[in-house]
């Protein structure tokens, strides 16, 4: 008895053996195949340069384009989170519209209508709230050239009205000097704080605190300068001054000017009801009807992130669409090419049978070389796609951006189309019969 399941034993060892032999006996093959597909669809497409230039052009055009606007939208991505995210950590703002225009005229004209927000609605919010750990108000007055005894800017400087809680909230600090007090809104002192790059160009060679300038005529003095936050989508985000907000007020007064309010949540965990508990404040203060939509806007980092990214889907979606039919369009010609190739070598493929190749390897050879022509168009369209969107990336004097879940993307749509308009001419290439083909001339 023993015996037999020894017995029973060995034979079942020298049968999983004789399996695992036939299993490696076979990758071996395959991956032979593999290996010879390879080296004749490049002797192939080597053979043919310019056929196969013009085959893969389509395939180029096709993923340069995906590849380039998702290498810009990358791009535009990250100095948009850098210039947008002025404020700081757990802040909002309260503003009459929203920063962005994308609904119908008719809507913007609503929107353009609103009653703007004063002064003392201003106020009373900051009397009323209870969780924000501070409010501010601030609001952009005008632009204009600013002077001093040693240089003039260009009339693009911005004069900005702010009360001091809206330092701490953008996170501004100060290089020198002291920030706009409460004294200075109190009084409507003719006093401002410059940011860095205009005190720079206005006092090139000393401090600018103590000293003082015009803008648009109007004389201020300087009681401090802002740290340099650098350069941000392009331009100088250092051309702008702040004044305090009553000598803005009174100096630049209209029906069309609105505040902004600023507020700072004390975390994370109050944001929401920060949120909740200002925008229930303005609804009762503007006397915003039950059930009626707010009649002014909340803005975070994160809502103005989503809108830009709104924005650029709309344009992904586009170029997607675009660059399918280019793909499309490039697949029938190479289905095209592959069938000529076919027919040009039906004696190459008649040898190839009588001499024991099987129909499995003339269908590997031709759909390797479809997506060998494939991939050497997305090759190049991508190098060139990420090349060409990182001009911006120079213009902006920024980190070189490589949209790397979109290059694996383009690589792959390139194989799929391959294998997909391959297919066909793979599979007449292999059932060619193998007399008529050495028959063939």
């Amino acid at each position: 008895m023993p015996c037999a399941v020894s017995e029973d034993v060995t034979h079942q060892e020298t049968g999983s053996t004789e399996r695992e032999k036939f299993r490696l006996a076979g990758w071996n093959r395959l991956r032979a195949e593999i290996r010879e597909s390879l080296a004749m669809a490049f002797d192939s497409v080597a053979a043919h340069k310019l056929r196969s230039g013009l085959t893969l052009l389509g395939i180029l055009i096709g993923v340069f384009s995906i590849i380039m606007v998702m290498t810009v939208l990358r791009v535009l991505d990250r100095n948009a989170q850098e210039s947008i995210a002025d404020l700081g950590p757990h802040t909002f703002r309260v503003k009459r519209t929203p920063p962005f225009f994308f609904s119908s005229p008719k809507e913007r004209r609503k929107i353009r209508s609103r009653e703007p927000i004063t002064w003392r609605q201003g106020q009373d919010v900051i009397r009323r709230a209870r969780l924000p750990l501070s409010i501010g108000l601030e609001e952009g007055f005008a632009s204009g050239t600013a002077r001093s005894e040693f240089a003039e800017t260009n009339p693009d400087v911005s004069l900005r009205g702010v009360t001091p809680e809206v330092f701490p909230a953008r996170v501004w600090d100060l290089e020198e000097g002291r920030p706009i007090q409460t004294a200075d809104v109190e009084s409507a002192r003719l006093v401002c704080v410059l940011s860095s790059g205009l005190a720079t160009k206005l006092f090139p060679y000393s401090s600018a605190v103590g000293e003082r300038i015009t803008f648009n005529g109007l004389a201020y003095r300087v009681v401090g300068v802002l740290a340099s936050k650098g350069q941000m989508m392009g331009g100088d985000d250092d051309a702008y001054l702040l004044v305090p907000l009553t000598t803005g007020l009174q100096r630049y007064s209209g029906p069309w000017v609105s505040l902004a309010l600023v507020v700072q949540a004390e975390g994370e965990k109050q944001f929401e009801n920060t949120v909740e508990e200002i925008r229930g404040i303005m609804r009762v203060l503007r006397r915003t009807p039950l059930g009626e939509p707010d009649d002014f806007e909340i803005v975070s980092n994160d809502s103005l992130m989503q809108q830009f990214r709104d924005v650029t889907f709309a344009v992904r979606a586009g170029v997607g669409i675009i660059s399918s039919i280019a793909l499309l369009a490039a697949g029938i010609g190479i289905m095209n090419i592959m069938l000529i190739s076919v027919t040009e070598r039906t004696r190459e493929i008649g040898v190839r049978r009588a001499i024991g190749a099987r129909k499995r390897m003339i269908l590997t050879q031709f759909i390797v070389e479809a997506v060998i022509l494939c991939l050497l168009g997305g090759v190049v369209g991508v190098t060139l796609g990420v090349g060409c969107g990182n001009v911006l990336s120079l213009l902006f004097k920024t980190p070189i951006v490589i949209p790397v879940d979109w290059v694996f993307l383009g690589l792959g749509i390139c194989t799929v189309v391959g294998v997909v308009f391959g297919a066909y001419p793979a599979f007449k290439a292999a059932n060619i019969d193998p007399i008529d083909a050495l028959r063939y001339e």
